[in-house]
């Protein structure tokens, strides 16, 4: 018998509102959705998920890593679909 692959939260999330509702993600930061926005049908990342991301993943400094998030991905506005960014298990 084969192992079972856990699915992921954007998996779990596509497999419910389907391939037609078009969500804008971003690249290599799957692991840090925790959801949809009820009204607005945008991702929800978590900051500290992104976060740790890109000090254990992309091997940043925690200092490095926080000005690239807040001008690489949280200053940005990329239309309707941008993403909404929470801060999270304080």
């Amino acid at each position: 018998m084969g192992k079972l692959k856990k699915q992921n939260t954007l998996d779990l999330i596509l497999e419910q509102y389907g391939e037609d509702e078009k969500f804008l993600k971003l690249d290599d930061f799957d692991d840090a959705i925790i959801g949809v926005s009820y009204k607005s049908r945008k991702l929800v990342y978590s900051i500290k998920k992104c976060m740790k991301i890109l000090t254990t993943r992309e091997g940043m400094e925690y200092i490095d890593a926080i000005e690239w998030m807040s001008f690489n991905i949280l200053g940005s506005h990329v239309g309707d679909k941008t993403p909404i960014f929470v801060e999270d298990e304080w």
